[in-house]
Formats: structure tokens, sequence, C-alpha cells
């Protein structure tokens, strides 16, 4: 069965720590679990080895991780940054809430690196998906949970 690849976009900042993490799982942590397993079997029986169970749970963890990583770096797509006339993954927005007037400025970015804190939005989120493509001066309709409401691009950085 062939499995359907999804591009994720991301910055080469971000696909550095990526890598970064693959490293450090591949090369410290996965012979750092190898040993706490080997030093759990050396105690007896399994059945009821605390240390055993854990390390293994831990394995099984750090190789799905894995796992993620080696597939997201696999088929990154590379946001490149910049200004531009209309708005794309990359993008630092600025927006009006029509009916509050208040403004926000967003970083339009992949999914892997969305961060609500720092104002990293991910392209799949329901302003992004409304917003791109659009110019200066656009309003558009965003749709939430909580009922339609309209925004206003200010600035594209």
């Amino acid at each position: 069965m062939a499995t359907l690849k999804q591009e994720c976009y991301i910055t080469k900042e971000g696909l550095e720590e990526l890598k970064q993490e693959l490293e450090d799982l591949t090369k410290n942590q996965r012979p750092d679990i190898i040993n706490a397993i080997k030093e759990a079997r050396a105690l007896g029986d399994l059945s009821e080895n605390a240390e055993y169970h854990a390390a293994k749970e831990r394995q099984g963890q750090v190789e799905s991780r894995i796992k993620e990583l080696e597939y997201l770096i696999e088929n990154a797509t590379i946001i490149e940054e910049g200004s531009s006339k209309e708005v794309r993954v990359g993008s630092k927005v600025e927006i009006e809430y029509i009916d509050d007037d208040e403004v926000e400025e967003y970083k339009i970015v992949g999914s892997t690196e969305a961060d609500p804190f720092e104002n990293k939005i991910s392209n799949e989120s329901p302003i992004a998906k409304v917003i791109m493509g659009k110019k200066v001066g656009d309003i558009v309709d965003v749709e939430s949970p909580n009922g339609s409401y309209k925004i206003k691009i200010t600035a594209i950085k």
C-alpha cells in the first residue's frame, strides 16, 4: 500500500533544529537506552523489573520520535523568507480585527514550527488559510468555532 507524502513547510533554522534533535536521539539517547536495557536485564526477572519496563517504554518513544524526525526532514520544504506582495508561508503579516480594532502580527510557518506564544501560526490554521494569496488592504472572513469575524491585512513583511 502506497503512503501519501505530505510536504512539511519549515524555515532553515527549524530544519537545523530538527536535524540536531535527530542527531542527539540517534547518537546519545538511543545508546543510553540500550545500555539501560542491558543493565536492567542483568538484574534478572524481567516480569517485575521496573527499570527494564521503563527503559523499553522510553526506547519506544525515542524510536517513534526518530521516525517522525526522519520523515519531517525527508519531506521538508524550506520556507523562503522575505517580503512579498501577497501572503504566503514565511510571511510576517499584520492584521486588524475589524470588530475590535485590535492589531496583531503573525508569522505564517509550517505546522511543525507553529508557536502561538511567539505569534507563529501554522499555514493550516483558520486565519492563515483565508489570508494566503491575499494582499495588503484585503478584508476576509475567518470562520471559527465561535462564529465568523472579519480581518484586514494591513502589512506584509
